[in-house]
């Protein structure tokens, strides 16, 4: 066995895939190895539970990520990895898709859990199916096992103080035919509501545009993003198609999910199920959404929306 290896974009990410991994790695009796792109990093991921780190060489400002697919794919191909995790980011699931074909080897695209069967010890990975009513158990024959992991779904790797690993510059340079022409940056309504902590969405329960602002400021007091759900989106066009959430759309597991007016169907809710925490405001008592809240308040979001942010601001003392 050559070990668990995982590749995110970032030390968070890293973290969270280092979490599910030494688990993995300690039920098959293996290693732990991640991918780095600098020395600080490297450092950091051996502390939070590698036994190795592979420092990636540098990329040309006019270089994207996915040009580490043949870096990845030698290294890969040379050490025979069990199991290869990467973060389910825009980026990585391309590089993901990529990479299992040049390895010409499974991928599980959406991996919400692994484990090892009963028999063999063969790697064991759950994903959902048919729209979140069902989990779907996938067990890869050929190597390396690989999957994309979405965001939350492990608890992150906590540091410990002193622990010693192995770091390894690899040599193989980058290559890919994209290159980067600009970089802009991030505007207000351009979110990752994946990456968020905190999501309040904006459902059907909204009277007209203008009032989305009762949400941003809820959100703002909270350090949040907003959401919305498909209808607000895709048919009144009051927000971006690529903020909405379920399972067409964006798939989310945040620290607290706050469902505004959101009815919840279950299209809805297979994307903000696995959210820690699901608040939900709803004046009508029988919405599906109180089904899949963990808290939830029956009345008119335009009178308990202030008062939320009244509170909050209250005990913030902002």
């Amino acid at each position: 066995m050559s070990g668990i290896w995982v590749f995110a974009e970032d030390l968070e990410q890293s973290k969270e895939l280092l979490g599910g991994g030494r688990e993995l790695a300690g039920k098959m009796g293996t290693t732990l190895a991640a991918f780095a792109r600098d020395g600080d990093l490297a450092r950091e991921c051996i502390r939070c539970g590698a036994d190795e780190v592979f420092l990636l060489p540098r990329l040309t400002p006019d270089q994207p990520l996915e040009a580490y697919v043949p870096v990845l794919y030698e290294a890969a191909r040379r050490e025979d990895p069990d199991v290869f995790l990467i973060a389910a980011t825009p980026r990585g699931k391309e590089i993901a898709a990529r990479l299992a074909v040049r390895l010409d080897t499974g991928l599980c695209s959406g991996c919400t859990g692994i484990g090892l069967d009963g028999g063999g010890g063969v790697p064991e990975m759950e994903r959902m199916a048919y729209g979140g009513a069902a989990i779907q158990q996938v067990r890869c024959t050929t190597r390396p096992a690989m999957a994309t992991v979405p965001l939350r779904t492990f608890e992150p790797a906590a540091p410990e103080e002193g622990r010693q690993g192995k770091i390894t510059e690899l040599e193989i340079s980058p290559c890919s035919a994209v290159r980067v022409i600009g970089r802009a940056p991030r505007q207000r309504g351009s979110v990752d509501l994946a990456a968020a902590k905190i999501i309040v969405c904006v459902g059907r329960g909204f009277e007209k545009r203008e009032d989305i602002q009762l949400a941003r400021g809820l959100a703002d007091v909270l350090g949040g993003e907003v959401g919305c759900s498909r209808p607000v989106a895709e048919e009144l066009n009051w927000m971006p198609e690529e903020l909405y959430l379920g399972i067409s759309g964006k798939k989310a597991k945040p620290e607290l999910y706050i469902g505004l007016g959101v009815s919840g169907q279950i299209q809805h809710v297979t994307g903000i199920r696995d959210s820690r925490v699901i608040f939900a405001v709803n004046r009508d008592e029988n919405a599906p959404i109180f089904e899949a809240a963990d808290y939830g308040i029956v009345g008119d979001l335009y009178q308990v929306v202030p008062k939320l942010v009244e509170e909050l601001k209250a005990a913030l003392k902002m």
